[in-house]
């Protein structure tokens, strides 16, 4: 820390008022404008480095000062700390309504502190949601592209590694040769000498080994190699921010190291939320988002499941429209799984008819169980449709038969099932048959 007294790190501001000047004292003064300052004057409980750290988080942490930004501290809002008002000028809090509390972007600053209209109040999950894929679209060539550079410069570090192993090979065989040719210029008779330059000989050919095992080791690159294709890149980034190991906290990092600030407001005309992103590099983009109305909400079944529910409500029953959704990984508006129960809920609300043979009730009966329950086959109940003797319904044509449980009790039923070998028929009054009834 450094050894100043306050009164030297300290300034008095003078202040105007209806009464007159006026000073106010405590001011601290920029660490640069000190007329004295040692570094490391006494030993202190921390060292410089980690004071600076500190002042640096400190001052990421402030919050409500000029200039300064929220720290990403986990929470349900991305963008806490980031928005501020278009009218005002002063930040957005983030409050949380609802049963399953959901984050509010708020501007109630000028109501709380000056009785005024509050200048606006949205909610947080679309403003999120469409912050966060414009940050990955944004992201993703930029990506690419680092991926592309990484990729050449790993290339680069092999093929400068491979040839630092080839040049320190070609000086190990140079030693290696020059120590064979000392050895072999030594005059025997000097064993002394003889024993060393034999042992350096014997070092440098170690070396040449070592050298060439190294140099193998590092395989050389294909001629005509394609390189990998990073195409899939976004959406590896898109799949990594939804992971649900990725935290809100990580995620509120990641946002606040591309964008300096977010200025909100509303258009009314066009009920749309007018975004203006300010990005680190300088760059600004508009997003205009549509503002729920009242009494819209984000839990609505998806189409695709409406669409599926039409088409299948026609052949199966509720249990395997609930299944079949389950299997595609497609939720209910609630983000649940589905149920027989939602699946018809959601039938009777949007108006789909599904064959009442399904709710196993005993009171509509398809054409399988309407041959159990009489003791017939299948065929048989058909000729009796087809024949007109025994009623049923279809929702559409071609679509399987709903008979009802009480019609097969009729006395037409019982009096065709009892004429055995004859067709399904009733017989008219003008008709004569062919065959006597004796």
């Amino acid at each position: 820390m450094p050894a100043l007294t306050h009164t030297e790190r300290a300034k008095s501001v003078p202040r105007l008022s209806t009464a007159g000047a006026r000073k106010s004292y405590g001011h601290l003064k920029p660490m640069d404008t000190w007329e004295v300052f040692i570094k490391d004057h006494h030993v202190g409980y921390l060292d410089w480095a980690a004071y600076e750290r500190n002042q640096v988080a400190l001052a990421g942490n402030a919050y409500g000062r000029v200039g300064d930004t929220k720290s990403g501290r986990g929470g349900r809002a991305l963008l806490a700390g980031l928005i501020c008002c278009a009218r005002c000028g002063r930040r957005l809090s983030v409050t949380y309504t609802g049963r399953y509390p959901r984050p509010v972007y708020r501007c109630d600053k000028s109501n709380l502190q000056l009785g005024l209209r509050y200048c606006m109040s949205f909610g947080g999950k679309r403003i999120d949601a469409t912050i966060a894929a414009e940050m990955l679209r944004a992201v993703a060539p930029m990506a690419i592209e680092a991926a592309v550079e990484a990729e050449r410069m790993l290339r680069d570090e092999d093929r400068d590694r491979r040839r630092i192993a080839e040049l320190e090979l070609n000086q190990a065989q140079y030693d290696a040769s020059l120590a064979e040719r000392r050895y072999a210029a030594c005059d025997p008779d000097n064993r002394l000498i003889a024993a060393q330059l034999e042992k350096a000989w014997e070092t440098a050919l170690r070396r040449v080994e070592a050298c060439r095992k190294r140099l193998d080791g590092q395989q050389p690159p294909e001629v005509g190699e394609a390189p990998p294709d990073f195409s899939g890149l976004a959406d590896d980034l898109s799949a990594t921010w939804k992971a649900p190991r990725t935290t809100m906290r990580t995620r509120q990092r990641l946002v606040r190291s591309l964008i300096n600030e977010i200025v909100a407001d509303f258009d009314a005309a066009a009920g749309e939320i007018v975004l203006v992103v300010h990005w680190r590099g300088g760059q600004h983009s508009e997003l205009r988002i549509r503002k729920p109305k009242t009494g819209e909400h984000g839990c609505h079944t998806a189409g695709e499941a409406i669409a599926i529910m039409r088409s299948m409500a026609g052949r199966w029953s509720d249990q395997d429209i609930a299944a079949s959704l389950n299997r595609m990984g497609i939720p209910t508006g609630q983000n649940k799984t589905w149920t027989a129960r939602r699946v018809g809920d959601i039938r009777r609300v949007r108006d789909i008819h599904g064959y009442r043979s399904a709710e196993k009730d005993g009171e509509w009966l398809t054409m399988r169980d309407a041959a159990a329950k009489l003791g017939v086959s299948h065929h048989q109940i058909r000729k009796l449709i087809k024949a007109g003797i025994l009623k049923s319904e279809q929702i559409i044509p071609d679509a399987p038969h709903q008979i009802r449980s009480a019609d097969l009790e009729a006395e037409p039923v019982a009096a065709a099932l009892k004429r055995k070998g004859r067709p399904c028929r009733t017989d008219s009054e003008n008709q004569i048959s062919m065959f006597s009834d004796t």
